[in-house]
């Protein structure tokens, strides 16, 4: 295993990716391959791969092992929940998301592409775009993941034809462009045998372009925080009553987006009040500024109203509160998501009560038309809707916030997650929404 020192692991950038693709498309066996020929494993992993391949008559490692943990997705040869690895090269460190196949588990793939910045969606070059392709790409599309790559598998199995992979490349590349998918990238591999995939294959000497881990390794990856809307959910109101500090109040969280500095004048959401940010503890130690990610305390100048579920923003770049929200969704439950359910909605670290007013339309993948007003949303749909919330929300466009734009639905009578929502996400202009303002039970 190649020795990356402490210096070169703190200069390579971390790139969030997942992967996506049909059941038997070779998801695992290519993540298990990158792992293996970029020389990410231990050898004790090796050697238990090794081992439970053996004890079900393989000749060889079974690379999709190194994934498939679930002992019922070793019995039945598919990935069924998301697997997340964690390996790095000399030139970039990378969390990986390997999410399953099976139309059943569509809506795990909306878990691990969430916080991806690149998406890799694999076809069956024998089988080449099929539903569930269509279906994964309308996912990366509406979450807004920055980069897809098509990793069109098993070029073996067709003689490494140039043509079956040109032909593939160009249907998805066209359906992509479609979703509004910015950019593509198609790469020909062979998961089993290697092709392409760390390094570059000499049975397709047609092929010019990089192999997966180097598109991998050079993908721009932008973490410039300057441009980003900056928000703070409250997760908690410190206040120690100690001695030393005796008046400190303090409002905990993990910064989603942008940078605050010490200063700055911020306003709290949803109530409006505004003062400035009178210090920034990080770990414990002062800070003059802090930035995504990094979860830090926030003490303000002014002693206001504060709690748990609030947003604070600069005050200059305010996020609009509303009860109404408009979005489009992917239902994951397995109980269908109607029109007058009554749910729970999570925003950040808010949850508020509200109802599912409208159902506008559902889309249907096959051509991306949208089917009007279908009263329900079943698991895997995925759908615009309105919900009414019994309070203000600061809410962001998706489309400027992947974190403060997205939500959650919840069951209040089990706790169970219903939908996960985009604002203002749409394939198409919503059709107007039905007033249903005098129906009986929740009414906000």
């Amino acid at each position: 295993m190649s020795t990356i020192t402490t210096e070169e692991l703190s200069a390579t950038t971390l790139l969030r990716f997942a992967t996506a693709g049909s059941v038997d498309d070779g998801k695992s066996t290519l993540v298990g391959r990158l792992l293996h020929d970029s020389k990410s494993i231990l050898t004790d992993q090796l050697e238990a791969v090794e081992r439970a391949s053996a004890g079900r008559g393989q000749e060889g490692p079974d690379l999709a092992l190194l994934t498939d943990g679930l002992r019922a997705e070793r019995e039945q040869g598919i990935t069924i929940d998301v697997a997340y690895r964690y390996f790095a090269t000399p030139r970039r460190r990378f969390i990986l998301a390997d999410t399953p196949g099976h139309v059943q588990y569509t809506r795990n793939m909306v878990t691990g592409a969430s916080t991806a910045e690149l998406t890799v969606i694999l076809v069956d070059a024998r089988n080449g775009v099929v539903e569930q392709t269509r279906r994964h790409a309308a996912i990366a599309a509406l979450l807004r993941v920055p980069h897809v790559v098509l990793a069109v598998n098993k070029m073996d199995l067709v003689k490494y034809e140039e043509t079956v992979f040109a032909a593939i490349a160009e249907e998805f590349t066209a359906y992509a462009s479609e979703l509004g998918v910015p950019e593509v990238t198609a790469i020909p591999i062979s998961a089993l045998a290697g092709d392409n995939v760390v390094d570059p294959s000499a049975n397709m000497d047609w092929y010019g372009g990089p192999t997966f881990l180097e598109h991998l390794e050079t993908v721009p990856v932008s973490h410039d925080l300057a441009h980003c809307h900056a928000r703070l959910p409250v997760q908690y109101v410190i206040r120690p009553q100690t001695a030393e500090h005796p008046d400190y109040r303090g409002y905990a969280g993990q910064i989603a987006a942008g940078t605050f500095r010490v200063g700055e004048q911020v306003t709290v959401l949803p109530s409006g009040r505004s003062t400035k940010i009178a210090g920034i503890d990080l770990l414990g130690t002062p800070v003059d500024v802090a930035w995504t990610t990094q979860s830090v305390t926030v003490l303000l100048e002014d002693d206001i109203d504060v709690s748990r579920g609030d947003l604070i923003v600069p005050s200059k770049d305010a996020p609009p509160t509303t009860q109404d929200v408009e979005a489009t969704v992917c239902h994951v439950a397995d109980a269908p998501l109607t029109v007058g359910h009554r749910v729970l909605l999570r925003h950040g670290t808010r949850t508020v009560k509200a109802i599912v007013k409208d159902i506008p339309s559902r889309l249907t993948l096959d051509d991306l038309s949208l089917h009007p007003h279908p009263g329900q949303l079943v698991a895997n749909d995925i759908g615009r809707v309105k919900i009414r919330a019994a309070e203000p929300l600061p809410v962001d466009s998706y489309a400027d916030s992947r974190r403060t734009g997205s939500f959650i639905l919840i069951d209040p009578s089990d706790g169970t997650t219903l939908t996960a929502g985009m604002v203002g996400e749409s394939f198409a202009s919503p059709e107007p929404v039905k007033d249903l303002s005098d129906d009986d039970g929740w009414d906000f």
